[in-house]
Order: structure tokens, then sequence, then C-alpha cells
């Protein structure tokens, strides 16, 4: 599979700023491409090329302190989150896909509602003009919703944000996310209340997730009964900068102490199991990604909440009412 890494517009811009250093920012996928990357800069700019070694799961978390490293960033895989402040000195290159979905997509359209509402990852937000064209074409309503102004583009959904496809429910009966694995789509599927495909554009393969959300919806309600009778909670506030809550802490601690409950609150830039051991309370609130705790719960030990699901361990919602803690 190809991804546009746009080289010839990374050295353009590294001459037009007139930077002799770098700092490459790349998600795991694309890390494998570190050493090529970093080479062809400094061989055809003479721009120095550091790799940043941090993980990196979004534009959320973009290493604002590059600076101590190099002059410029270069974000790879993934869009501006247009509602945060905007560096000159950083850019994002998208990583597109390059692929044709034509022949696949038409294969598959027989299964498709007769409203759908398109959605995508950033990779492959470049296909859904096409994607709307041929589902069109078969005599299909296709709608392209814009969500808030955390995304970029009409249609995208990051694992955090579904706000695209809660603009599109009202008026479609199914939606069709184009993309590969589970995390994106997940993202949509826990935020609507229709069903959605998954079209895969490099395999042509299109599937469900209706088991994998089941799943984890099943814990994410164990994980709430698990939590109602803990008396102390440890509120977790991620420092870093598509993550940072303040206020949603502030309301979830408000509430909590309203119950009578013992609050501490803790401000990271990494969540993990091992960094939250040393803390003596009996459940955990994330304020960060939500899917920290919708995705990696096993792995504490202790119930790791987000924000609506300590609101239904304290009464404040039910569970018919769960929602996802979509970051808007």
């Amino acid at each position: 599979m190809q991804f546009d890494l746009q080289i010839d517009t990374i050295e353009s811009w590294i001459r037009g700023r007139g930077f002799t250093s770098v700092a490459l920012q790349l998600p795991e996928g694309l890390k494998l491409r570190a050493a090529e990357l970093s080479d062809r800069i400094f061989r055809d700019t003479g721009a120095e090329a550091v790799v940043l070694g941090y993980p990196c799961y979004g534009a959320c978390d973009l290493f604002i302190h590059y600076k101590r490293y190099a002059q410029g960033l270069v974000h790879f895989g993934h869009s501006p989150i247009p509602n945060l402040p905007q560096d000159p000195d950083v850019l994002y290159v998208e990583a597109r896909a390059k692929v044709s979905i034509d022949g696949p997509l038409q294969a598959v359209l027989d299964k498709m509602p007769a409203r759908v509402g398109l959605l995508a990852s950033v990779q492959y937000i470049g296909l859904l003009p096409r994607a709307k064209e041929l589902i069109e074409a078969s005599g299909r309503t296709a709608v392209i919703g814009k969500g808030d102004n955390r995304l970029c583009y009409p249609g995208q959904v990051l694992g955090c944000d579904c706000s695209a496809a809660l603009a599109e429910e009202p008026v479609v009966d199914g939606f069709l996310f184009l993309g590969e694995g589970d995390f994106h789509p997940l993202a949509a599927a826990f935020g609507v209340k229709k069903p959605l495909l998954v079209f895969n554009p490099v395999i042509g393969e299109l599937r469900n997730v209706d088991g994998v959300r089941d799943r984890i919806l099943r814990r994410r309600f164990a994980a709430i009964e698990a939590a109602r009778n803990a008396q102390s909670f440890l509120v977790i506030v991620c420092s870093k900068v598509g993550q940072y809550r303040p206020e949603a802490a502030d309301r979830i601690e408000r509430q909590l102490r309203a119950a009578g409950k013992q609050v501490t609150r803790l401000v990271t830039d990494e969540l993990s199991p091992a960094a939250l051991l040393p803390y003596r309370v009996d459940a955990y609130v994330s304020t960060a990604c939500p899917r920290i705790a919708m995705d990696d719960a096993a792995c504490y030990v202790h119930p790791m909440l987000t924000v609506p699901e300590a609101e239904t361990v304290l009464g404040l919602r039910t569970w018919d009412d769960y929602v996802f803690d979509s970051i808007s």
C-alpha cells in the first residue's frame, strides 16, 4: 500500500523556512520509513532531520517541545486540529492513500442502504467525493456531513470525535466508513445508533464492527458496575495539547465530591498501567483520550472510566443514556 509522504513538499517547505534542522514525528505504522526520510531530507536540503521516538497516536499528540531539538516539525499521518493554535513551523503530512475504489466499491453497492452517510479516516478522506458519485449512480443518496471545528474535513472521523457521523445521522439509514482497522470506525459506531459498514479500499473488503463494538460496550458496563462501590477516585488530566480538558476534570471532580467521594487529580502526558500503580485509589476517571478507557481498560488494576461513565456510576446518567466521551 502506497501513502503519499509529500517528500518534495517537505523539502520545499524546509528550504522556504530556511531551516537547518527539522524534527520528524511519525505514528508507529510510518516509523519504518524514518531512516529513509531522515537520510533523504539531509541529502537533498542539508537540514538535519531528528526522528522523535515518542509514541504518536494523532494530532492530539503533537510534540509541542520540538524546538528543543530542531527549528521545525514535520508531523506525519494526521491532519491539523483546527480549533487548536496553529504553529507556522509545523508541517502536517497527512499521508493520503494512493488507491482507486471504483471497481471494489461497485462490487458491494448492493449491500448499501438507500441513504448512506459517508465517513473516513484522513488517509482516505480524499476518496469520499468519488464514493459519493458511485453510490448515487446506483440510485442511492450519499451524504458527507460536516463535523465540529476539531475536524479538518467533512466526513472525517477521529478516534475521539464522531461529530461528522452525528451530523449525518438524522438523514441517513446507515453509514459507510472508508479506512483500515477498527480504531476510527469504532469511534463512529460508539456515537451513533444506526448501522455502520466498514469498507477497506485496499483489499475491497466490506464488513461491520458490531461484534467488536458490542464486546467493548459489555466491558464498559462491567467497569461501571465495578466502580459502583468505589470511594476514592483518581481524576486524570492529560497535558498533551489535543487532550487537555481541565474543564471536564473540574466538572467530574465537583460531582464526585458532592457524592461524598475522595478525589485526587493527576496531571500526566502519558497514561500507562505502570504509571498509575503508586496511587492508592479505588477507580480512575480519564479526561484524556476516551479510547484509553474504552480500548485498554483490561490493562489497569482498577476500573478506568470516561467522564460520562463516571456520571453513570454516580447515578447522574443511566446505562440507557450511554454516550461516547467525544472530545469536541
